[in-house]
Parts: structure tokens; sequence; C-alpha cells
């Protein structure tokens, strides 16, 4: 199966061993039986207790799995994650939540730890009833497979129409210690800002704080997985798990400074790489689409724009037939609900400016043309009022993805 890796900058290395890379954690990925004979069932577990934080769905119907982990996350501590995929446990009731508390009772008695430290998640089709007792025997096997190199057996366990795995792996240093984080994704489809499905697992070996941990996690979300979308879709599962187990014993992560700054930096990449394969795997995909908004006056303003344009089906079927309809973007940014100059806004295709203080130029259609046959394109929209950027991650809409979903339950 192929994977997804990206390089980094900056302090932070790419390193080998992705969701297992950092100290103390363990992984496996089994075939459980929900789905025909590929792994459908993931585990990761701490040595010892974790620091914990989760961002969940901003879906209204959430899953009985996303409920549970959020009850289990008042604590803001962790011990270990189970995962199974073909099948959401969402739309499912009582039994649903009665068969979510049972993988995480399961799981806990395996492991020797309280079910409250187990955090679950699901991942398929919606409304059908989770089959526990295949579930249930699966994690007591992927307990007993439980290896410091599990990693891409999990990346494997909680893959629906996904083409590919998806890990990444950083060394760095804080308060003169060597520290990892590391981590694994899944999602293909029903990808959309506010989270959407896809789950993502993050470890680390880095001693913080639960508090701290919440707030390094929120702010990389925003700045990577609630960046991108496939297909407008916002899921009933989607979830992002961090946990860190404090095994690198730097000093403790408690406020912010420094230390907490140079932990973000490494929580970014680590969500930003994973948030771009998410996109490169779109369903259908066959293009990686960058939409970057420069000269906005506030950066949320900079991220509504982006995101509006990057969603936009028109847009991104023009991505697809390679054709440099400037207007289909600029039409996209107006009804983003942002007060901006449309007659000082340029947009670029590639280097090509195709649009001038919000009219048409005389471009080299070709040259436009060219940039949009690549497979990662970039579009610029240059607002000309201000200091402040974003980028959203998209891809082309293409006729593949309507083949894929036409037909997924059947």
């Amino acid at each position: 199966m192929q994977e997804l890796k990206y390089e980094t900058q900056g302090s932070w290395q790419s390193a080998a061993g992705g969701g297992t890379r950092s100290r103390g954690f363990q992984a496996s990925g089994v075939h459980c039986g929900i789905k025909k004979s590929r792994p459908d069932l993931a585990l990761i577990v701490s040595e010892k207790q974790a620091a914990a934080a989760g961002v969940f769905t901003s879906n209204l119907v959430k899953a009985a799995p996303v409920l549970v982990t959020m009850e289990h996350l008042k604590s803001g501590f962790a011990g270990a994650i189970v995962a199974n995929s073909g099948n959401a446990n969402a739309c499912t009731g009582e039994a649903g939540l009665r068969n979510a508390r049972i993988m995480a009772a399961e799981a806990a008695g395996v492991l020797g730890i309280s079910p409250q430290e187990v955090l679950v998640a699901s991942t398929g089709v919606i409304g059908k009833a989770l089959p526990i007792d295949a579930v249930s025997e699966g994690i007591r096997v992927a307990a007993s497979r439980l290896s410091p190199k599990g990693s891409v057996d999990a990346a494997k366990a909680i893959l629906t129409t996904d083409r590919t795995t998806k890990e990444i792996a950083l060394t760095g240093r804080i308060s003169d210690r060597n520290v990892s984080i590391g981590g694994i994704c899944k999602g293909s489809g029903m990808i959309h800002p506010n989270m959407a499905t896809m789950l993502g697992f993050i470890t680390t070996d880095v001693a913080i704080t639960p508090g701290m941990l919440r707030k390094a996690l929120a702010w990389s979300v925003d700045e990577s997985f609630n960046m991108i979308t496939v297909d407008g879709d916002t899921s009933t599962n989607d979830m992002v798990i961090a946990m860190a187990n404090g095994l690198a014993d730097n000093t403790v992560i408690d406020e912010e400074g420094p230390d907490f700054h140079e932990f973000c930096q490494g929580l970014r990449e680590v969500t930003a790489s994973l948030a771009k394969m998410i996109v490169k795997d779109g369903e259908g995909a066959t293009k990686f689409v960058e939409v970057r908004v420069v000269g906005a006056d506030t950066v949320e303003n900079a991220r509504c724009i982006a995101k509006t344009v990057a969603s936009s089906n028109l847009v991104k079927t023009a991505i697809f037939g390679a054709d440099p309809n400037w207007g289909r973007v600029l039409a996209a940014a107006g009804r983003a609900g942002v007060d901006f100059r449309p007659d000082l806004t340029d947009v670029y295709i590639g280097d090509v400016l195709v649009a001038c203080s919000g009219q048409a130029n005389d471009f080299d259609e070709a040259g436009a043309k060219n940039a949009l046959v690549k497979k990662d394109i970039e579009i610029i929209i240059d607002l000309n009022i201000g200091n402040r950027t974003a980028s959203a991650w998209t891809c082309d809409l293409t006729y593949d993805y309507v083949k894929i979903n036409a037909s997924y339950t059947s």
C-alpha cells in the first residue's frame, strides 16, 4: 500500500515510526470481521497514563464513539485509543452507546486500566449495528499484537475508501531534551472544514499539561485539518486525539512560552502534513490544490475566503478540466461573507495573473491551462487590503468521486 510522506522545515526533522515513534507508545492493527478481509480494528496504547485532548466534529449528529470519547476526555487523561473501520456506529441509539462503552471496557480489561482511560473511535457506514462480539474479540487479538513498530498496521486498520495509509513522525528538542511527535490519520471523502470523515491520532512523549495540550491541539487543528475540503460534507464521527505521556522528561509545559511555542510548531507540522495527505487521497482526486489568500485585513477573513473558494464545486470541476475560469474563483470569494474590495483583488493561477483589480487580465491562456494540468496547483487571491494570509487545501472534483459515492453501501 502506498504511503504518503511530506518533508518538514525548521527545527523539527522527519523520522520513521509514525504514531509509535514517541517513547512508550505501541500499536497494532488486525482484522476482526467488520470488513471482508482488510484490517478493521486498531489499538494505540501508552505505557503510562498520558495527558489527552480531542477536537470533534461540529456536526449536530454525533456518533456514539464521539459522545463516549468526549465524556472520557473530561478528566484530561487517557491510556489507550481503540478504533474500528467499516462501521460508523452512528445513528444507532442506546445500543450504539452501549457498544461504544463495551469497546472501551474490553480494551481496559486486557490492558489493565480504567474504561474511562480508553478513547473510542469508529468510521464507516452510518446506521448499521456494530458487530460488538467480533469487535470485542478483535480488541483482545489486537492487544496481544501490540508493538513499538505497530503504527503502520494501525494506520491500515482505520482506512475506509482511502487508497493510502497516512502517517508521519518528527523529532525535535524541547528544554534540552530529545522529543518526538507522531501520528496517523484516515480520510478520503466526506471531508470539509470544521472536521470531516476523518480520524487523527497524535502521540508524543512531550511532558505537557492537559490544558496546554488542549490549547495546542485546537490551534493546530484550526491551522490544518479545518483548512481542508474534499467534497463539502462534514461527518458524524470525526475526531482528532492527542496523547502526551511525558516520557521525554522535559520540563513540563504548563504555560505559554518558548517550549510551548516550539511544541506547537512541531504539532502543527504533523497535523498539516496529515491534512495534506487526506486531500491528496481525496475520493477520485487527480490534483492537489492550495488556495492561498494574501493581502487580507485579518487572518480570520483570509481563512474564510480560502475555505469558501476551496470548497466551491465549480472551482473544483474547472480544475479537473484544466479550465482557467477565474470568474468562478472571484465569485466564490464574493460569497464568503467577508467584506473586501473586489475592485482591488487580483487572482493568480500558478504564476499567471488571470484577473487584475477584479477584472479580466490579458493573460496567456495556454500558460494558465498548463498550470492547471499539473498534479500540484496553486491559486492565489490577493485582496490588496492588508498583510494577513491563510491557505486552504482541496482537490479536484472528478467523475470517479460520483462513482465511488453512488455505491458506497452496496
